[in-house]
């Protein structure tokens, strides 16, 4: 048996066209969802995979639909492969029911990690540039140097409190107990 899952990732978009897809690809049924790839817990998602049974095929109009990063499709297909269970992707025609399709499969799966790991190596290699070249990485201090000069006076002065020093610097008390607990 063919089973179909679609999924959206907003109320605005409509999984016609997925569901359609599904319905000519052979599946008899169809677990529609609306909600974000990055989310783990698709309550759909896992009603179509305690579903699908020994010898069924899981279809996606999509990889994307599937996982939202490689690990996790890899993770889901070889899941449903321990369980016997065969995988299709309608728009990538990949169907690992097939050795053409595993192959397939592992090839892309293969080329995306590529991906990750070369989009991962310029954005390190752009750090270290940055970061020879003096650019402040991070977010920004909450506190000037001026600013931590004053609270250190006003508190060595013992005549106001935390609070209100904190309050006349624009900066929470948390900030200013970090600030001041920071090695000069």
């Amino acid at each position: 048996m063919k089973v179909g899952y679609a999924r959206v990732s907003t109320r605005d978009q409509d999984a016609a066209l997925q569901i359609e897809a599904l319905t000519e690809a052979g599946c008899e049924k169809v677990f529609e969802e609306t909600a974000s790839g990055a989310q783990r817990d698709r309550p759909r998602l896992a009603e179509a995979l305690n579903w699908v049974r020994k010898g069924d095929t899981l279809v996606v109009w999509k990889l994307d639909r599937l996982a939202r990063s490689l690990r996790q499709l890899i993770e889901t297909v070889e899941l449903l492969h321990q369980r016997g269970i065969g995988f299709v992707s309608v728009t990538e025609a990949i169907d690992t029911t097939t050795p053409g399709g595993k192959m397939i499969f592992h090839v892309v799966g293969a080329l995306a990690e590529f991906e990750r790991d070369l989009i991962k190596e310029r954005t390190n290699a752009g750090l270290v540039s940055a970061k020879s070249r003096g650019v402040q990485l991070g977010r920004p201090k909450a506190m000037t140097d001026d600013q931590i000069a004053v609270a250190r006076s006003l508190k060595a002065a013992g005549q106001l409190s935390s609070a209100k020093i904190a309050d006349h610097l624009g900066v929470s008390r948390a900030t200013l107990y970090r600030t001041l607990s920071e090695p000069l």
